[in-house]
């Protein structure tokens, strides 16, 4: 089968891989109709992480079931299904609390919690930028969607961003009638101001400098706010009678960098710390690394971010940080797109098929205008 292929930093290819097959009687064979490049895979692509040459990537799959092993009892052949990023097992301690994104025993990496598919350091399981996927205890994983074709933009999304952006809203603890402050318009992020809005948030500041994601931010109802236009804290406070946002979302993560862009893993957390008012809420969903030997400084290479902790302290701020739980979101997130409460869909820009997805991937990595989020369709020629 077909399947996209990290070769190196900022070079991915399409290649024939081994095909996805049935290695567990708890398995299932899924034949990718979606699959979506993720912002994190830029990680990744950047040579920024420790991901294997050969690796197939793609953590955001959905699809057909093709094929089930001997011990699916529930999944049947033909299920159109979404497929969480989270490898989980169902079973263990932190499945069995709802944190199936440290699941226990899914990932052989030693002091690694929590798997996925195609991603550094989480577990040898291939990606789903590929014509199939294999998906371990598939009946604890899968989410069942409705057959037929509607809503494909909108469900591909229940994979990883959506309940990622909404995860963030869970760990900032925001409530209805609050101000929220979303850093970074990229699909997390929008996302995350998309799922702000649906739960009754009184105003969303969406922070970024790119006029196309500022643009989409808008269109959902939330106040873009353009540090190349001033000071983001600053627009903030302004906004908020000199109070601050009640709460804050990180959806931007270690790579963060200034409109020159210039690196500084700070930027956004001592943002956020002055952005939200005393005792609000922080919810951390960009990715941080434990190290990053290309990082910008000797501290930022072993991982260590210092930020305002200081003044976090005497703001008696809380924050939440970590991966998604999909499962904990996605049924429910489903039925919202079903009875057209959540449209996830409306920031994509791109459906491609799998044969130019590394054009795609250089220019999503660009960040080009207009490009804000890649789909594609291994079946699309």
């Amino acid at each position: 089968m077909k399947g996209l292929v990290y070769r190196g930093a900022r070079k991915v290819a399409v290649e024939q891989v081994d095909d996805a097959a049935i290695k567990e009687p708890n398995d299932a064979v899924i034949r990718i109709t979606t699959t979506n490049i993720c912002g994190s895979d830029l990680h990744m692509y950047e040579g920024r992480t420790s991901v294997e040459e050969g690796t197939v990537l793609g953590h955001e799959n959905m699809g057909i079931v093709e094929e089930v092993g001997s011990g699916v009892a529930f999944t049947k052949v033909g299920d159109r299904v979404s497929v969480p990023f989270n490898v989980a097992c169902g079973t263990c301690r932190s499945c069995n609390q709802g944190w199936t994104s440290f699941c226990e025993r899914t990932n052989p990496n030693e002091g690694m919690q929590g798997a996925a598919y195609g991603y550094a350091n989480m577990g040898p399981y291939p990606g789903g930028q590929a014509e199939y996927l294999r998906v371990p205890f598939a009946d604890f994983n899968l989410l069942q969607l409705p057959p037929g074709s509607e809503h494909e933009n909108n469900f591909t999304m229940l994979s990883d961003i959506f309940p990622t952006g909404w995860h963030g809203t869970v760990l900032a603890g925001m409530r209805p009638g609050d101000a929220v402050a979303v850093y970074g318009c990229g699909p997390v992020g929008l996302l995350a101001a998309h799922s702000a809005v649906i739960q009754g948030a009184r105003e969303v500041f969406s922070i970024d400098f790119h006029d196309d994601r500022l643009k989409l931010a808008e269109s959902i109802g939330a106040t873009p706010i353009d540090p190349r236009v001033g000071d983001p804290v600053a627009q903030v406070l302004d906004a908020t009678s000199g109070v601050g946002a009640d709460c804050g979302v990180e959806a931007v993560g270690w790579q963060a960098h200034d409109p020159s862009g210039a690196e500084h893993p700070e930027l956004v957390l001592d943002n956020l710390v002055e952005s939200v008012k005393v005792h609000g809420g922080i919810g951390v969903v960009g990715v941080y690394v434990p190290e990053d030997p290309d990082g910008p400084n000797d501290a930022a290479k072993q991982g260590r971010i210092p930020f305002k902790y200081g003044q976090y302290f005497t703001k008696g701020q809380r924050m939440g940080t970590g991966q998604a739980p999909v499962k904990r979101y996605n049924a429910e997130l489903r039925d919202l797109i079903i009875a057209g409460r959540a449209n996830p869909g409306f920031l994509v820009s791109h459906e491609l098929g799998l044969d130019v997805a590394p054009e795609a991937y250089a220019r999503f990595d660009k960040r080009e205008n207009g490009w804000t989020k890649v789909l594609l369709h291994p079946g699309q020629s």
